[in-house]
């Protein structure tokens, strides 16, 4: 990977809707080879996916949460239930597994404190292999936007 090929990742970062055509012109670069270049990083994987951003607050999902999970084993099969369970479930928009106490962090997203707690009675408590959840309350979101630095 070059530079010309990191200029093209950071500029897709940006916007993902550019269009090849103006690529190509701020690379510096002909509309085949710009062309080319961008379906190679896709083929490499350099690009995973193309998407949408959307706006929580835009489709009524104004609470969030970040909770801590403990296991009770971390064993390759509990592991591998709890993470299958917890990517069945929508509201769990993040997962992370962690290093040392706590295994995992979860970003949930509701549409209120209500919404919340029935997620949290009816679908975070009945989790495979949990030992304990500690749930803490966003305030601000920042750097909502951050790119990967290429």
């Amino acid at each position: 990977m070059d530079a010309i090929d990191r200029k093209i990742l950071a500029l897709l970062q940006e916007d993902g809707r550019k269009s090849v055509t103006d690529l190509a012109t701020e690379v510096g670069l002909s509309l085949s080879a710009c062309h080319r270049r961008v379906r190679e990083l896709e083929q490499s994987g350099a690009i995973e996916r193309y998407r949408a951003v959307i706006s929580p607050d835009a489709v009524g999902l104004h609470f969030e949460a970040i909770v801590f999970v403990t296991m009770e084993r971390s064993d390759q099969n509990s592991v591998a239930a709890f993470e299958d369970a917890v990517s069945d479930l929508p509201n769990v928009v993040e997962a992370e597994r962690l290093f040392g106490d706590p295994d995992f962090m979860l970003r949930i997203l509701t549409t209120g404190l209500k919404a919340y707690q029935e997620f949290y009675d009816n679908e975070l408590g009945g989790l495979p292999g949990v030992q304990k959840l500690t749930s803490t309350l966003v305030m601000k979101r920042v750097g909502r936007d951050r790119t990967v630095p290429v």
